[in-house]
């Protein structure tokens, strides 16, 4: 089990402290902590080092270690373990000791002895003790690095202290697997229990030798404690070293009442209960004796009140501070938190330095602090203290942060050549503090953020202030978790607006991160100039920006699909991939690295050095601590992602290697090197096991099934060839054919039933795995296709090419949902993010993009319309888009590059409505003008203008026309004032709506009133027809949406939810589904079947003027 000092609390067994060697002993310079020479010269010093994490690091001076003649066995045992000395039973062959014990029994005391004496004698390896709510140290983010940084010093022994303090339950299980492959096959585990009479004899050393001590600082009579009373407290410490500790701390606190203080410990504990009872016991009897029964009863209770306020605060910490840095940040005065913590030094470590940080003495005390039924009228509500300090840390912000905090005076100051010292005194470790937690701890206070509260409005007066001073502590990465943490955790639908201002926070901050990163400054100027002119950001701090900044670079209106760009390479991009985590993405260069990269944050990770030519293709293991990447060096590398360490170098192959896959159980890898052969390898041996051949020309692109019980190649012989991987000599299965030119790239679907492959001949193809049969062609790319890959769900895959473009396509339907644009050269890579919400691409122009793939994303963003956009339409076969608006125009645009196709100019007022016929040649518009005009959809042509009757008709009729003629065929009257018509999908019938509160159905032909439609309260607004015939869909301003039978006038549903008038309404493709919007802002989805609603859309932050489905039914 874990815990921490010699001196713990009863909790229950949890793994803990683990000591690593190799038997043997040569002898290394090491160096720890704060003494650890970093400088900018060493590599070592890139890497995150976590300067609290060793066990002779600053912060850890004071902390004990065993006493002379104590823990004397478990001691030797460890000594000879770690020296090898006990070969007879093959205790040397065991790498790991592993000490096992209640928390409070001794163990972080016994693993600090241990790294004492093996640093004494320079054969320490390493050492890393957690410690909750330490910082670097409370969690694994820099456990691997710190280790490796003290292992390039080439010792023998690791100390890992406290495991289970280490935050992170998926942390602590990946350091175990590690541990125990250090030592590949010869790793055993040994766990260790003291057996209680050896721990009550170092008890009562302990006890002997601390109240020796106190007798000799106080003067108190010779024979004090006495035998007796020793015994009777080596008993009541049941084994645990922090409650002894604990209790010889309160007596010393008694100075020349210590006996009085032993007799009220013996006095207030019996020998019955467990452990943890007994540790209790004596943290009540500290925190009851630390308020003076001289107070009246209502100034004990202000000072209890106190108290736990302090106490509080301090056990939630996520990072100690010193005494004046926690009262500012818990807003109270530096003397009331200075008395109030002189009276718990037998709880507390409190250093005389005033710049060094208040401790918990022992984890445990934290434990009973925050239970209720433990701490009785003690007890802190965890909650409600995470709350006070979120409050705090704003508060301290808002009065603290501002414009050019470091007094620079030159936006290009660059934070690298700024020194700490001045950083430190113009943001003092309070503010650090609060601005690297403060939303941490308003998650974990759980208390809901609305919109009116100080969080938006600390955000919308300090966001950029705050990124500032991020970027001079070096922690721009980290405010941007944060950001994304508050955008998970704050509600879209309570506080709308506060969301959207994170949301956008969010693309500013990650958009701006390398330049805020280097220059802080830039936080006013270049990231604002360059943020979308529809950006919240932007809006809100527009005068922030320098005066001197007279002309502004011209930007796009609204945030595009690019998420992030990583710059770092120095050539073209060969390979990307996103790890199977999500939280890491990878990629290959020519310029002879692979680079790891951070996928929230867009920070560089590692780059791993060691290919000698260009490295060609790059992917994760399936448990993503792994990297494997080919190179035309010839070799096969596989890499820690961790550490960056290279472990394995696969040689063999002839020719450059241009495609490399990983096993999905990570034991082989397949490999392809400018031949017709796909080679199999051994990863742990790097040994060849197969040779396989099937294609006649060179192979291009490999990859496993999901399964790894197949796998698939492509080829210059425009051919992909499935393999069957499961047998000791895997043979092809089947023969794809159908490319007309080169295969450059294949892939497998999540589920194995499919393959996706690109090729030279501009197209995506997708295959059934199971019969070879082709499925879907896609067509679009306008040179070749390099890569492509599915998502996660299997529904879409994603295509790189020549073209410089990456699309995005729907499996089923085979049809383009997004082209995506911002590559200045040709995309070489693409890959889908595990989630499936992001895309990564890699280019020939040396940089990594990370794009949103979202369902809701916007695909494209056009603009060229002057006025009021009131109606958009999709072509029957989606690549073009129709917009009216009160410019008085219509325009066409394509749907996959958002290009205008055609203005169409000739409406004297402005277009309310306008349709594409079924065909897709041709295109209805009607205007305010009294006219409805029809256009050819290929050049734009003026072909008729229709007087008379218009669609929406203030004259209470409905008008029919000749296309072709361009003459009146019918005039429907009955309405007061028509509003909407439409026509049944087969042309027999009209249905029109008005301002009566009644949808008439009309027979094309004879011109006769078929139905007459009552119901709704007020004016009709909107009517259409399902692709049926069978049924209408109405909308009203009484805010209901109505279906009714189109045949007998029968009303089906009236759907209920909008509270604005309802306008337009559409039938989705296959009948099932109507969408509805509304002035409410809202746009509708729902159920033909039942009239139950099944979405409500509220991204709108104005009105919605027009819906409509794709023709697929998918958009």
């Amino acid at each position: 089990m874990s815990g921490r000092e010699p001196q713990s609390g009863g909790l229950p067994p949890r793994p803990g402290h683990t000591f690593q060697g190799n038997h043997a002993g040569e002898n290394a310079q090491v160096q720890y902590g704060d003494r650890y020479n970093i400088s900018r010269e060493n590599p070592l010093s890139l890497l995150p080092f976590a300067t609290q994490a060793p066990f002779n690091s600053y912060n850890r001076q004071h902390e004990p270690a065993c006493l002379p003649d104590t823990r004397v066995d478990i001691l030797q045992e460890i000594y000879d373990w770690a020296d090898g000395k006990d070969k007879e039973d093959e205790q040397d062959k065991r790498c790991i000791f592993w000490l096992n014990g209640l928390a409070g029994t001794g163990k972080s005391t016994i693993s600090r002895t241990v790294a004492y004496k093996y640093h004494e004698q320079r054969r320490l390896r390493a050492s890393f003790f957690f410690s909750k709510g330490g910082g670097d140290v409370r969690n694994a983010s820099k456990f691997f690095t710190s280790i490796a940084m003290q292992l390039a010093n080439n010792s023998y022994v690791l100390v890992v202290d406290a495991l289970d303090e280490c935050e992170g339950d998926n942390d602590v299980r990946k350091i175990l697997e590690l541990l125990a492959e250090a030592r590949s096959l010869k790793t055993d585990v040994l766990l260790h229990n003291v057996p209680l009479p050896i721990v009550n004899h170092d008890i009562s050393l302990f006890l002997e030798y601390k109240l020796g001590r106190t007798r000799q600082e106080w003067t108190l009579r010779a024979d004090w404690p006495g035998e007796v009373v020793l015994r009777r407290l080596v008993l009541h410490a049941c084994g645990l070293f922090i409650w002894a500790a604990t209790a010889c701390r309160f007596i010393n606190e008694g100075k020349e009442f210590a006996e009085g203080r032993l007799d009220e410990i013996l006095e207030g504990t019996s020998f019955d209960g467990t452990p943890e009872q007994h540790l209790d016991q004596i943290y009540l009897t500290v925190l009851q004796r630390s308020i003076p029964n001289t107070f009246r009863a209502a100034e004990k209770l202000k000072l209890y009140t106190r108290q736990r306020h302090i106490l509080g605060s301090i056990a939630i910490l996520l990072s100690p501070l010193p005494v004046a840095s926690l009262a500012k940040v818990i807003s109270t005065p530096t003397t009331q938190v200075t008395q109030t913590l002189e009276r718990l030094q037998a709880i507390l470590d409190v250093p005389k330095d005033i710049a060094s940080s208040i401790r918990l003495h022992h984890p445990s005390f934290r434990d009973f602090l925050l239970s209720k039924d433990r701490c009785k009228e003690f007890w802190v509500d965890g909650k409600e203290a995470h709350q006070t300090l979120a409050t705090g840390c704003i508060q301290l912000m808002s009065q603290t942060l501002k414009k050019d905090i470091c007094e620079m005076h030159a936006p290009g100051s660059q934070a690298s050549q700024v020194d700490s010292s001045w950083i430190e005194k113009r943001l003092p470790p309070e503010v650090q503090y609060a601005c690297l937690y403060w939303v941490q701890h308003l998650q974990r206070g759980g208390s809901q953020v609305h919109s009116s509260e100080e969080t938006h409005r600390f955000l919308q007066a300090h966001l950029l202030h705050w990124l500032e001073a991020l970027g001079w502590m070096g922690k721009i990465s980290e405010g941007i978790q944060a950001i994304l943490i508050l955008e998970a955790y704050v509600s879209v639908h309570e506080s709308p607006d506060l969301h959207a201002f994170i949301h956008d926070a969010r693309r500013f901050a990650i958009y701006s991160r390398s330049i805020i990163e280097q220059s802080p400054l830039q936080s006013y100027c270049s990231a604002l100039i360059f943020a979308p002119e529809k950006s919240i950001v932007r809006e809100t701090f527009e005068e922030c920006i320098p005066s001197w900044i007279e002309r502004k670079p011209k930007v796009q209106a609204h945030w595009s699909a690019v998420l992030q760009t990583l710059e770092g390479h120095l050539a073209p991009v060969t390979s990307v991939a996103f790890s199977h985590n999500g939280r890491q993405v990878v990629s290959g260069s020519n310029d002879s690295t692979v680079r790891l990269w951070d996928a929230a944050t867009g920070a560089p990770l590692q780059t791993l050095k060691g290919h000698l030519r260009s490295v060609n293709s790059v992917a994760f293991s399936q448990d993503s601590r792994q990297v494997i990447s080919g190179s035309s060096d010839g070799t096969v590398r596989l890499w820690d992602v961790a550490t960056g360490a290279l472990f394995q170098t696969i040689k063999g192959h002839l020719n450059s290697v241009t495609s490399v896959a990983l096993s999905p159980d990570g034991r082989q890898v397949i490999s392809v090197c400018g031949d017709s052969i796909v080679r199999l390898w051994d990863v742990t041996t790097g040994a060849l096991l197969q040779t396989l051949k099937g294609h006649s020309s060179y192979v291009t692109s490999v990859a496993f099934s999901h399964n790894g019980r197949q796998f698939v190649s492509g080829s210059y012989d425009d051919t992909v060839r499935l393999w069957d991987a499961a047998t000791p000599a895997p043979a092809p299965i089947q023969t794809l054919k159908g490319h007309l030119r080169t295969v450059t790239s294949v892939a497998f679907s999540p589920n194995g039933r499919q393959v996706v492959s690109s090729s030279d001949d501009c197209t995506v193809r997708i295959w059934d795995a199971v019969t070879a049969a082709p499925l879907q062609t896609l067509k679009g790319h306008s040179r070749t296709v390099t890569s492509v890959a599915f998502s996660a769900d299997g529904r879409q895959v994603v295509s790189g090419s020549n073209d410089s473009t990456v699309r995005l396509w729907d499996v089923a339907a085979g049809v383009l949902l997004q082209t995506l644009k911002s590559h200045s050269a040709a995309v070489a890579s693409v890959a889908f993010s595990p989630n499936g919400r992001q895309v990564v691409s890699g280019s020939d122009d040396s940089i990594v993009q990370l794009w949103d793939a979202a369902p809701g994303a916007p695909l494209e963003t056009v603009n060229g319309h002057s006025d009021f956009v009131s109606s958009v339409v999709f072509s029957p076969d989606t690549r073009q888009v129709i917009s009216c608006s009160y410019d008085n125009t219509v325009r066409l645009w394509d749907t996959a590059t958002g290009v205008l196709l055609q203005t169409l100019k000739g409406h004297l007022s402005y277009v309310t409505s306008v349709a594409f016929s079924h065909n897709g040649r041709q295109v209805v518009s009607g205007s305010n003008d009294s006219t409805v005009r029809l256009w050819d959809a290929a050049t734009g042509e003026l072909l008729q203008t229709l007087k008379g009757h218009v669609r929406v008709s203030s004259d209470s009729t409905v008008g029919l026309w000749d296309v072709v003629a361009g003459t009146p065929v019918y005039v429907h009257g009955g309405h007061l004032r028509v509003t909407s018509v439409a026509f049944s999908h087969n042309g027999r019938q009209v249905v029109s709506g008005s301002n009566d509160s009644t949808v008439r159905l009309w027979d094309v032909v004879t011109g006769a009133l078929l139905q007459t439609l009552d119901g709704h309260l007020s004016w009709v607004s909107a009517v259409a027809f399902s692709p049926n015939g069978r049924q209408i869909v109405s909308g009203s301003s009484d805010n209901t949406v109505r279906l009714w039978d189109a045949a007998t006038g029968e009303l089906l549903h009236a759907l209920n939810g909008h509270s604005g008038s309802v306008a337009p309404v559409a039938f989705s493709p296959n009948g099932r589904q109507v969408v509805s919007r509304s002035n409410d802002s809202t746009v509708r989805l729902w159920d033909v079947a039942t009239g139950a609603l099944l979405q409500t859309l509220e991204s709108h932050s104005d009105a919605v003027t027009s819906v409509t489905f794709s023709p697929d039914g998918k958009r």
